[in-house]
């Protein structure tokens, strides 16, 4: 065979196939002549040539960037709309060897992200931010950004970018040249190839920094967006060059990699038992057992429609731990609607300090509707307490080696005069069938918890009327 030198090919830090969903494999994610695929392109091949694929993990937010898990062979966390940096500072502390990337959008960096962005790096965090900067919200139909440009149109300014009315574009590199504590910035972007050229230079430096230990590393790449723009591929490309690089202009606003030395290593997390000590908790909390004699540590689930009172038997149980002296958390999670939209919090009730508020893996779930039934019930630790909401529980919602409680407990409450007590009747049936809870301390919870005397009243019965259920042998 004869010899031969490959002098480019596909950079082994993306995929060797990208995947999508099965009803949209006729599509591609980026339109023809978008600037993504060539920045995804430059910092695959940054990871290439550092070698650290194993390494890297990158964050991306929503967005266009939001597909980047589609292409690159590396770690991958999904964010919230402008959260990529904060999440990318807590996995570069939680995993300090790594390499952490983050690639965001205007939109998404420069618009609800200015926050963490502009903390980031005012901490100075060993973390690499690749921003792409087209000027526009461009995933949701063609927004006014932060960073469009004075006269320029969009579906939110149709007549142009007015600075008395929307103000004048964010300027991001210049902002965070700012502070004290970033490492590197530099502004370049893919208006012909020599362009191109400089901004994997840039990638390569800013990426190479973090491998480095120097700090905080920024580069904004100004980036094309023919199909929002409304222009064919190569107009588009001339238009970075010859009107986004006049408003954003060129070029390095920070450079401190040869100064900067290392950041020193992080302190380690203290031991958990130091925790309280170091709060100021002297004598701590005092070491209790339930009816089994295990060290209390119940980890609960509660879960239902919003107007179902799932927050609030959260809540009434959180606050009754803690008139029984345990270590409690409560972490509320809940959609925008008022009433009908989904709705479930955690609930950890412990003898010892707890490590997270989160409840991944129950030992109690409270299921106030089939869905939340049937979502969390694989998650249940087996030997765990189920109660549903439910004369008899699907056949989906049922596993062996759980205790499930299937009862109509809503219409319970509706018999007691509002079906919104269904709740407490749960709660009832809980507190008799596992004994978590002193009597008095549910007392004192639900009078700090419901205001009003009438719903007290009403509450109180249909905790009773949950606790004889159970006592009666009318539960399981």
């Amino acid at each position: 065979m004869p010899e031969y030198t490959v002098i480019h090919e596909k950079a082994r830090s993306f995929y060797d196939l990208y995947e999508r969903k099965a009803e949209l494999q006729h599509q591609t994610h980026y339109c023809p002549g978008c600037g993504h695929g060539i920045v995804h392109k430059l910092v695959a091949e940054a990871i290439d040539e550092l070698g650290i694929q194993d390494r890297t993990i990158l964050v991306t937010p929503v967005g266009c960037s939001v597909f980047g898990y589609y292409y690159f062979d590396v770690g991958n966390v999904q964010a919230a709309h402008g959260r990529a940096s904060a999440v990318a500072c807590a996995v570069k502390r939680a995993l300090p060897e790594s390499v952490v990337l983050s690639y965001q959008g205007d939109g998404d960096l420069a618009a609800i992200g200015t926050a963490e962005i502009l903390h980031a790096a005012n901490r100075g965090e060993n973390i690499t931010v690749i921003f792409v900067n087209n000027a526009i919200y461009a995933m949701t139909g063609g927004q006014m950004a932060p960073t469009t440009l004075l006269g320029q149109s969009s579906t939110t300014t149709p007549s142009g970018r007015n600075e008395w009315n929307e103000g004048y574009p964010l300027h991001v590199c210049e902002l965070l040249a700012a502070l004290e504590a970033p490492v590197y910035l530099e502004r370049v972007a893919l208006g012909n190839n020599k362009q191109i050229m400089g901004a994997a230079r840039a990638v390569r430096r800013a990426i190479g920094n973090q491998v480095k230990s120097l700090g905080f590393s920024l580069v904004e790449i100004l980036s094309p967006c023919p199909t929002i723009w409304r222009k064919d591929p190569v107009e588009a490309q001339h238009w970075v060059r010859d009107e986004m690089a006049k408003v954003f202009p060129l070029g390095v606003f920070r450079d401190r990699g040869t100064e900067a030395g290392a950041r020193p290593a992080a302190a380690p997390p203290p031991a958990l038992d130091e925790v309280p000590r170091l709060l100021g908790i002297v004598n701590g909390s005092r070491l209790m057992t339930d009816r089994g004699g295990a060290t209390v540590d119940w980890r609960i689930k509660v879960a239902g429609f919003g107007g179902q009172g799932v927050l609030m038997l959260g809540e009434v149980l959180a606050e009754a731990g803690l008139d029984a002296g345990m270590e409690v958390s409560w972490l509320p999670s809940y959609g925008p609607e008022m009433r009908s939209g989904t709705s479930n919090c955690h609930v950890r009730l412990a003898a010892a300090p707890i490590d997270s508020p989160l409840v991944s893996r129950p030992n109690v779930l409270l299921a106030l509707n089939q869905p939340s039934l049937e979502k969390f019930l694989p998650t249940v630790e087996p030997g765990g307490w189920v109660f549903y909401n439910g004369q008899t529980p699907p056949r989906n919602g049922v596993r062996a080696d759980v205790r499930v409680i299937g009862r109509p407990f809503t219409q319970v409450g509706d018999e007691l005069g509002d079906a919104r007590a269904g709740n407490m009747v749960m709660l009832g049936a809980l507190l008799e069938a596992t004994g978590l809870l002193p009597d008095e301390a549910v007392e004192g919870a639900l009078k700090r918890v419901v205001k009003s005397e009438r719903w007290l009243e009403l509450d109180r019965r249909a905790l009773a009327r949950g606790r004889a259920a159970v006592r009666e042998g009318s539960l399981p």
